[in-house]
C-alpha cells in the first residue's frame, strides 16, 4: 500500500498546499484506489490530512506487487500541488526494498531517495501555448522582412445638417422615463434596426480587440448619419474584461468617452444576469451597483439573459437594470426548433411559458436571442408570432448569427412576424458568426410597409 500525500520530500515532507489543477489516477487490474479530496479543482487546506489517495497493489509476490504499485504511479498526473509520488516510485525501485531486507535505518541510508526527477508538466505547457497562441497571436517572426504597411483608416467627410445630432428614441427615453420609450418603440411603424458593430460583430469576429481610438473615430458619423437606428450595441459581453485585460484600456472611459460622441443614440449593452459582464455568480448587491454605474456613464438599454434560460439569474439582472434606470431588455436564449414536431424538450410552449414569467418579471422590451444561429426563418416567424398574439403592447427584438448565413432571411421573417428590433452590423463586420448584414437587409425592405426604419422624432422618412 502506498500513500499519495500531498507532502514534499524535498522538505522534510512538508504538506503542501494549493488547487489541484490537474488530477488523473493509474488503475488496473491488481489496483485498488481508496481516494480522498482528489479532483480537479480541489483546493487543498494546511489544516487537513494531506492524503490524496491509496494505492493497493495486489500479486503473488512482493516483487510483482512492487512493479504493479510502480505502473500505478507513473500513470498518476497530479498538477498544482507537490505529492510524494517521485519518492516513493524510488522506493520501489530499490533493491533492499524489493529483497525485503530493510530496517529502521532504510531512509536514513538512503539519501538518494530523495533525488527526484522534476516534473516536465508537457500537456499542460502545450496547452497554455496554444491558448496563447489563439488568443495573442504567434509568437514567431514573420516569414518576410517586408514592412507592414503604414496605413491610416480615414473617415470620410460628411455633412452633419448643423451642429447638433438629430433627435432620436433616447430623447423620449430622458424626458418620459423607460415605459414611454418601450411604447413609442412598439408605435413605430417600421422595423428598427440595432447596430452590434461596436460590440457584438468584433466580438464575434475579432475576439473583441476593436480599440476605443478606432470606435472614437467613428462615432461622430454614427451620431449623425446612422441616428435612425433603435440603438448601438457597444459595451457588456466581453468587451469589459478584453478592454482591461488585453486592450490595456478603461471599459468605463470607453462608455463615458462614446456617449459623449454619440449624445443622441441609445446605447445597448449585454448583461449576463447574475454575473454582470463577469463569468461567475456575483453578490447581488454588486450587480445593482454596476448597474447603477452603468446607466450614470451612458448605459440606456440592458438585454438581460442566462445562456440556460435559468429565471433566478435573468430577475437579478432585470432588477438591477430596472432599479438604475434603465430599459430593461430580457432575453429568452434560444436553441433547437421550434418548427420541428419531432423536437420535445425546446418547444413553442417552453419558450412561451418562459416569455410569461420575464413579462410577469416587468421587462419593457422582450428579446429572442439566438446565440448560436439556429433560428430558422419558418421558427422565426412562429416564434414572434406567437409572442406578438399573446403580447400585442409588447415591443419584440430578435438578435441572431449569422454562422449559418440564414440571418438575413431569418430576420426578415421575424419582421414579418411581428418584430419590432432586429440586429444586424455593417456589412463589412457582418456575416459568419457576426450579425447578418445591415445593408442586405435595408435592401430587402426597400419598398415594403417595413421599409420606415429611420426616426426621427416628428418626422419618419
Amino acid at each position: 500500500q502506498c500513500r499519495c500525500t500531498t507532502e514534499d520530500p524535498s522538505k522534510s515532507f512538508q504538506p503542501d498546499t494549493g488547487r489541484i489543477e490537474v488530477f488523473r489516477s493509474g488503475e488496473g487490474m491488481g489496483i485498488r484506489l481508496d481516494s480522498a479530496s482528489a479532483f480537479a479543482g480541489a483546493i487543498i487546506s494546511p489544516y487537513y490530512d494531506s492524503l490524496l489517495c491509496k494505492v493497493i497493489a495486489r500479486a503473488h509476490n512482493h516483487k510483482s506487487a512492487a512493479e504493479k504499485m510502480k505502473r500505478a504511479l507513473r500513470e498518476f498526473r497530479i498538477r498544482g500541488v507537490k505529492t510524494n509520488i517521485g519518492f516513493l516510485m524510488n522506493v520501489l525501485s530499490n533493491e533492499r526494498f524489493l529483497d525485503g531486507t530493510i530496517d529502521t535505518y532504510f531512509i536514513d541510508e538512503h539519501p538518494e531517495l530523495f533525488i527526484l526527477p522534476a516534473s516536465k508538466n508537457r500537456a499542460q505547457k502545450l496547452i497554455y501555448y496554444l491558448a496563447n497562441v489563439v488568443v495573442n497571436g504567434p509568437l514567431t517572426p514573420l516569414a518576410t522582412g517586408l514592412e507592414p504597411a503604414n496605413i491610416k483608416p480615414e473617415v470620410p467627410p460628411y455633412p452633419t445638417y448643423g451642429s447638433d445630432p438629430p433627435t432620436t428614441f433616447r430623447k423620449i427615453l430622458i424626458d418620459d422615463g423607460p415605459d414611454a420609450f418601450a411604447r413609442a418603440v412598439r408605435q413605430h411603424p417600421g422595423l428598427l434596426l440595432m447596430d452590434t458593430t461596436f460590440r457584438d460583430a468584433h466580438q464575434s469576429l475579432l475576439a473583441t480587440r476593436v480599440r476605443t481610438h478606432d470606435l472614437k473615430r467613428i462615432s461622430p458619423f454614427v451620431s449623425h448619419r446612422m441616428s435612425g437606428l433603435f440603438s448601438v450595441e457597444n459595451w457588456g459581453g466581453a468587451t469589459f474584461d478584453v478592454a482591461m485585460r488585453f486592450l490595456h484600456e478603461c471599459p468605463w472611459e470607453r462608455l463615458e468617452e462614446l456617449r459623449k460622441l454619440m449624445p443622441n443614440v441609445p446605447f445597448q449593452m449585454l448583461l449576463r444576469g447574475a454575473n454582470a459582464v463577469g463569468y461567475t455568480n456575483y453578490p447581488d448587491n454588486l450587480v445593482y451597483k454596476f448597474c447603477e454605474i452603468a446607466h450614470k456613464c451612458g448605459m440606456d438599454i440592458f438585454r438581460v439573459f442566462d445562456s440556460l434560460n435559468y429565471l433566478p439569474n435573468i430577475i437579478i439582472g432585470m432588477e438591477a437594470a430596472g432599479n438604475a434606470g434603465g430599459v430593461v431588455e430580457a432575453a429568452i436564449s434560444y436553441t433547437g426548433d421550434v418548427s420541428d414536431p419531432t423536437r420535445t424538450k425546446y418547444t413553442l410552449d417552453y419558450y412561451m411559458n418562459l416569455a410569461d414569467e420575464l413579462v410577469k418579471a416587468g421587462t419593457h422590451i422582450l428579446a429572442i436571442k439566438d446565440m448560436a444561429g439556429l433560428l430558422k426563418p419558418r421558427a422565426a416567424h412562429l416564434l414572434v408570432s406567437s409572442l406578438r398574439d399573446r403580447y400585442p403592447d409588447l415591443p419584440i427584438h430578435v438578435h441572431t448569427h449569422d454562422t449559418a448565413g440564414g440571418g438575413v432571411a431569418s430576420m426578415l421573417a421575424a419582421g414579418k412576424a411581428g418584430a419590432d428590433i432586429v440586429d444586424v452590423a455593417v456589412d463589412s463586420m457582418s456575416g459568419m458568426t457576426s450579425q447578418p448584414s445591415m445593408g442586405a437587409i435595408v435592401a430587402e425592405l426597400e419598398g415594403t410597409p417595413m421599409d420606415r426604419y429611420q426616426f426621427r422624432v416628428g418626422n419618419s422618412v
